[in-house]
């Protein structure tokens, strides 16, 4: 069963977004999939605890089928978020995106052998493996803050249903998954609180959709926190998928969508990197903001 779960996306929060374009599309190389614009808050609280207008902007190396991606949220009215130690990075292999980053001077430390340290515009790291590009995903693995390793790998494996692959208790570490393939889960013990500031990301999973009712049913008589109950989402003109939305024991936000229809809606759009530049050169919200002489908030 777990074999047909699959990881999707993170979801970060960002408060510029021609810096963060630039950063995914022309230092890392990644695609503008889609991109969607929103009136007013989310069902599934996916902007964050906001009701106004908000987009969303999904980047990866390939479609969503087989990629693991980001999922860029931006709220017109916020001007910044405060990070959490929440998320410690995500891991991607590609040394062109490595020359990228030192063409456009963006600034790179080197961590380890063939290993780089970047950081996107608002201080989400990324680690990036100076080896050349596989043709699959390029994107290996993302890494969350846990305060109790044991406590959060049981939530993980015996009721999320994801394989441990690497105990590492020197670096107190655990590495898991649904299947070999795919993008790696990595809980890293920061042995104190995890504290997730304002910026706090949200990891998505599929499932067959048949599997959320029990999901949600298990976390239920688990005692664990659901965010979101089951609910349908609509994107007008795309298939309707439904999520439910839990909390691991540290508060990590974890999204699980009906894989079915989430395949439908996110086919790549062609027009995706059009609609986002567009957004950009039409969001006058900085000069208005500048113009009232008022600040756009912290979030």
């Amino acid at each position: 069963i777990m074999a047909l779960r699959r990881a999707l996306h993170f979801v970060f929060k960002v408060d510029d977004r021609s810096k963060t374009a630039t950063f995914y599309r022309d230092v890392l190389g990644m695609k503008i999939l889609r991109h969607e614009e929103f009136e007013e808050g989310c069902k599934a609280t996916c902007n964050g605890p906001y009701d106004g207008k908000w987009s969303k902007t999904m980047v990866g190396f390939g479609p969503e089928d087989d990629h693991f991606v980001a999922e860029l949220t931006y709220n017109y009215g916020v001007g910044e978020y405060r990070l959490g130690n929440d998320f410690l990075g995500l891991t991607l292999q590609s040394s062109q995106a490595v020359s990228n980053a030192k063409r456009l001077g963006w600034p790179l430390t080197e961590v380890g052998e063939a290993l780089y340290l970047v950081e996107a515009p608002g201080g989400y790291r990324f680690y990036l493996v100076d080896k050349d590009q596989p043709h699959n995903d390029p994107v290996q693995k993302v890494c969350l803050a846990v305060s109790d390793l044991p406590k959060s790998t049981h939530y993980w494996s015996s009721l999320l249903g994801m394989k441990v692959m690497e105990r590492n208790e020197e670096k107190k570490t655990v590495l898991m998954g649904f299947t070999d393939t795919q993008c790696k889960l990595e809980l890293y013990s920061i042995g104190g609180t995890v504290d997730h500031g304002t910026a706090f990301g949200r990891i998505a999973f599929s499932c067959p959709h048949k599997q959320l009712p029990d999901l949600e049913a298990l976390m239920t008589k688990e005692n664990y926190k659901i965010l979101t109950p089951l609910v349908s989402l609509d994107t007008p003109g795309k298939a309707t998928v439904e999520v439910v939305i839990l909390a691991d024991p540290d508060g990590h936000e974890i999204c699980f969508v009906g894989d079915e229809a989430f395949r439908q809606l996110s086919q790549m759009d062609p027009s995706g990197n059009t609609l986002l530049d567009k957004a950009m050169a039409e969001d006058k919200s900085d000069e208005w903001f500048a113009k009232h002489n008022k600040q756009k908030a912290l979030a």
